[in-house]
């Protein structure tokens, strides 16, 4: 029987190490490192968020290395009880890609998302990043949507204060 070089481990509150591993690899691999490390949360921070049950992090290891990672939210919904996964963030360093540790962290979140009663998985993927859209167009239906980010309304930005 074959036995993949890596597995996968999600995470739990007591892994704060691991997540740091998380973020660190996830920096490298989106080649934004100061994002993910100059304002890190600290360890009661990051054990109440992995302990919480909206978000969920899976951690791709080979050995006690993190190779690849994925960061999602359960998001309840309103107009039905029930609640869909939302993959914030999924990356694999550059060294270890193309060893199906994407797909099989993709196919660890849907598990979860099942057990959790959750009804769909859904991801985004940059028009640009073709080998990601090519991944997700296996494992999913494509949707073509505009994505919008508008800043938090402070006092200073809407020219009214408090």
């Amino acid at each position: 029987m074959y036995s993949a070089p890596y597995s996968i481990h999600q995470l739990s509150g007591n892994d704060q190490a691991m997540m740091h591993g998380l973020l660190d690899m996830f920096g490298k691999a989106f080649e934004l490192e100061s994002l993910f490390s100059d304002r890190r949360p600290g360890e009661d921070y990051l054990r109440a968020l992995l302990e919480g049950d909206s978000f969920i992090a899976l951690a791709a290891l080979k050995g006690d290395q993190v190779v690849g990672g994925l960061a999602a939210y359960e998001l309840k919904k309103f107009e039905q009880p029930r609640s869909e996964i939302y993959v914030y963030d999924l990356a694999v360093d550059e060294a270890h890609r193309r060893e199906g540790i994407a797909t099989a962290l993709l196919k660890t979140i849907r598990h979860i998302a099942a057990e959790r009663g959750a009804y769909q998985v859904f991801i985004q993927a940059d028009v640009r990043d073709g080998p990601a859209v090519a991944l997700y167009e296996t494992l999913g239906e494509r949707l073509d949507v505009v994505h919008f980010e508008m800043p938090a309304m402070t006092a200073e930005r809407s020219g009214h204060e408090g």
